[in-house]
Formats: structure tokens, C-alpha cells, sequence
């Protein structure tokens, strides 16, 4: 036991009468003080220690000779992350992941108590996320009342869960960039991050940009420069991330708290401006090759990195960014986030689609046919394990353009048209009876809960 500075300096003199009485009680009231105060001090430390144990983990960042590194109760923790809201995030562990993040702390199907919770039962910590107003949504950051119960609502939740056990870090607003113009907004996260560190300071603050602009990164720089790192939001520009490093002279950490497929916004169109998108065997292949050159490849500023979406949505097309199906199936991206998150690939592999026609035909050749036209779809794929496969055939319509997403916002899914299962790789059909915009989808199954997917889409004039 360490005892406090001066404690030897109120012990009795021994065997040494005290030469005054007063003297000898005001010594005997000294060390029956400090006697105390070390059983004071000895109760504090091990109730300190129950709560390290049981409940808040103390979380770092830290610059290191050759690069930051994060730090959980004085492990290292490189993020090995995926994006989910609703998923079971025992997959993520299954799978070799360590970290999940969300966009805010709950919504009308979970709690962020429930999503830390859960978390924690698997072994995984948490970015979570707290849901700060964008501009593009009509919120006014000149608007200091609104930004003050803006503040209060955010530290209330700080209070709620500053102390789980599953808490990693702080997301303090998500995409906060994208279609703004009032450079007010970094004040008001600063004044939020500083917040949580007088709160919190286990936890370090991180906002999540949409894409890697120089002048977003000197924008923060300059005015939440209370934040630990940036986090980066990157589809198929992420490969251009170290030029945008250079460029903006940023040499802080980062995290890549989104980043996958090639978005929507990047791929090639029809010439009647729909977007094309890849089948799931080039996502998955794309993501494996996005992570090892630059996401692993960048030891020195790179803390880890979250794939999106760990489980499914509709945006554009309902397949274009889920790793999993609607219908609970993994895709192929899947088995590579286990290969590189473990080194080691499942035992039993996704199907993998290589091409999908119709009239031998692909989506760059801008496919146009009458109405009830009958045509011919084809579907080349093979499977790593030779299972058997069946094929789900599907005619959706576009997404009515005033009805697309901005920014991952909600989007509906069209009704469904046509719809036929089958064993075989290719099929006769006839096209809608109604001209406009529709696209052709095909999801292999493997029987095994594996899947893989492709569409292309088509004008019925």
C-alpha cells in the first residue's frame, strides 16, 4: 500500500511521552484523520477499479513513433468495422469484426441502449453516432436557439451512455458537408466535442465527412480543432485518398467510417441516365482490393474503417450497397471482409456471378425493346464449393426520379412486376406492357444461406 505524502510525518513518537497533552490528543485526532482518510482512499481506488472492471472502458488515441493507434483499456484496437443499424452485429463477430458504428443513438426500431448492449454481449465496441441537423434538411446553424437545444439534446444523450462498457468513440454528426454552405456548423460541433470532453474524457470526438475535400479538412482544422480525428466517407474515390491527404496537408488520424462498392454517382449510366451497377463478384473483388492498398496499406494515419452497409437497403436499386440480401443471405463481399479481417476464408463461399445478358446483350450496350417483347436472359456464375444453385428472376421499375435518395436517405422500393424461380440459368420473358424504365434481376442462391446477385437495366419504348 502507497500512502499519501506526509503520512509518516502524523505517526506517534514511540516509546516517548508527549511533552504536552494538548499536543498529544491534537496528534492522536491527526492520526486517527489520516487513518481514516486511507481507509477513505483505499475504498475510492477499489471502487475505481469495480468500475474499470465492470463498466466504462478508458479508450486512447495516441501518436506513436510510426503512426496513431488506438488504444482499449491499453490493448490496441485497430477498427475492424462495419456500418449497422438493425443487424445482428453477432455476424460482424462471427466474421472476424471487432467494431460497429450508427448514424445516431436509436430510432423507432432500437435503442442505443439495446445496439451497446448487444454490442458488448459479442465483444464489440462502438462508434455511436449522434444524430446532428443538416443544412441540407432545412436546419439553420445562424439559428443560436436552435443550436443550443441542438447541444442540450446531444449531451443528454452523452450523459445516457458515456459510461458502457461497449463504447469506443463519439460520431458526431454524419455527412454534415454534403450541399452546405454555413461554415457555422464545425462551430457548433466543436462546441459539442469540448462538451463531451469535459463530460466523457474516455472517449475520443470524430465527425463523419462525406468524401475528402480540402477545404472540408481545413474547415475542421481550423474550427473543431477539438476533435481527435476526421473520419472519411469514400466509395470508388477512396482510391484517391492519399491525394487528398496531400493535397489538404492533413496529417492527423482518420477513420473510414463508410466506404464499399462503387457508388451510384460514380459507375457509368444508360443513355437515358440510369445507373449501372455491378454484379456482387465485382463488388466483392472491388472491396478486397479498395481495403489492401489503401485502408491496411496506410499504417501511419489510418485507425480502421467501417464497411457499409452490413445488412441491406434500398437506394437506387435494393442490392446496390447491402452485403447481405433482404432475405438474410450473405454476398460474396462478405466472405472477403472475413478474409481480411481473419486471414482466413469461410469454409463454405458465395456463388459468384460473372456476367448477366439479355439478348446477349449487357447493360453497356444500352438495351432498348418494345413492350411484351419476349427476350432471352442469361446469367453466367459458378460456385467455389459446387453447390447446387437456383435462380430468382425479377422485373422491378426505376425509382421515379423526384422519388430518388439524397445522401442515404430513406427511398422506396418499386413493386415488383415479375417474378419466377427456377433452376435453370437463363429464361424466356416477356417485357412489361407498359413502356419506360425497368431493370432485369437475378439472385443465385447456393441452398446454404450464400448468395450472389446481378441486374441491368432496360427501356421499353
Amino acid at each position: 500500500m502507497i500512502l499519501p505524502k506526509g503520512i509518516k510525518d502524523l505517526t506517534f513518537n514511540q516509546g516517548k511521552p508527549a511533552a504536552n497533552p494538548h499536543n498529544f490528543y491534537t496528534q492522536v485526532k491527526l492520526g486517527i484523520f489520516a487513518f481514516l482518510s486511507i481507509i477513505l482512499m483505499i475504498t475510492c481506488n477499489n471502487m475505481n477499479q469495480k468500475k474499470n472492471q465492470d463498466g466504462t472502458a478508458k479508450v486512447k488515441l495516441i501518436q506513436e513513433n510510426d503512426g496513431f493507434r488506438l488504444y482499449v483499456n491499453n490493448k490496441p484496437w485497430f477498427i475492424k468495422g462495419a456500418g449497422t443499424h438493425t443487424r445482428n452485429p453477432s455476424e460482424v463477430a462471427k466474421y472476424g469484426g471487432n467494431t460497429i458504428r450508427t448514424w445516431s443513438t436509436g430510432n423507432e426500431s432500437i435503442t442505443g441502449q439495446q445496439i451497446l448492449d448487444t454490442a458488448h454481449s459479442y465483444g464489440l465496441m462502438v462508434v455511436l453516432g449522434l444524430d446532428i441537423a443538416r443544412e441540407r434538411h432545412g436546419f439553420d446553424y445562424n439559428d443560436k436557439k436552435a443550436v443550443e437545444a441542438q447541444f442540450e439534446k446531444i449531451k443528454a444523450e452523452v450523459i445516457k451512455y458515456k459510461n458502457h462498457p461497449a463504447l469506443l468513440a463519439w460520431g458526431i454528426g454524419n455527412e454534415l458537408n454534403l450541399h452546405y454552405t454555413n461554415l457555422r456548423v464545425w462551430d457548433a460541433v466543436n462546441d459539442i466535442s469540448l462538451m463531451i470532453k469535459e463530460l466523457d474524457p474516455n472517449h475520443p470526438t470524430t465527425t463523419m465527412l462525406a468524401g475528402a475535400r480540402t477545404e472540408d479538412i481545413q474547415a475542421i482544422v481550423q474550427q473543431a480543432s477539438s476533435l481527435d480525428f476526421i473520419s472519411f466517407q469514400l466509395y470508388g474515390s477512396l482510391e484517391k485518398l492519399p491525394e487528398f491527404l496531400a493535397k489538404s496537408k492533413y496529417q492527423g488520424a482518420y477513420a473510414i467510417t463508410e466506404w464499399g462498392v462503387t457508388g451510384h454517382w460514380e459507375v457509368p449510366k444508360t443513355s437515358w441516365g440510369r445507373p449501372i451497377e455491378e454484379n456482387s463478384h465485382v463488388k466483392a473483388m472491388t472491396i478486397q482490393k479498395r481495403y489492401e492498398t489503401i485502408i491496411a496499406a496506410d499504417t501511419r494515419q489510418c485507425i480502421g474503417s467501417f464497411v457499409f452497409l452490413w445488412g441491406h437497403k434500398q437506394e437506387r436499386t435494393p442490392t446496390w450497397y447491402g452485403l447481405f440480401l433482404e432475405t438474410g443471405e450473405k454476398t460474396e463481399s462478405v466472405d472477403v471482409m472475413q478474409y481480411l479481417w481473419t486471414g482466413n476464408w469461410p469454409e463454405n463461399r458465395s456463388p459468384q456471378v460473372h456476367e448477366l445478358t439479355i439478348n446477349n446483350l449487357t447493360a453497356y450496350d444500352n438495351i432498348i425493346v418494345e413492350v411484351a417483347q419476349e427476350v432471352e436472359a442469361e446469367v453466367t456464375v459458378s460456385d467455389p464449393n459446387g453447390d447446387a444453385l437456383t435462380f430468382q428472376w425479377m422485373i422491378m421499375p426505376e425509382v421515379p426520379s423526384e422519388q430518388q435518395s439524397d445522401g442515404g436517405d430513406f427511398e422506396p422500393k418499386p413493386a415488383t412486376i415479375f417474378n419466377m424461380q427456377t433452376n435453370e440459368n437463363k429464361i424466356s420473358v416477356m417485357t412489361p406492357q407498359n413502356p419506360g424504365e425497368y431493370r432485369l434481376f437475378v439472385y443465385v442462391a447456393d441452398g446454404k444461406n450464400n448468395a450472389a446477385t446481378a441486374n441491368i437495366p432496360f427501356l421499353v419504348k
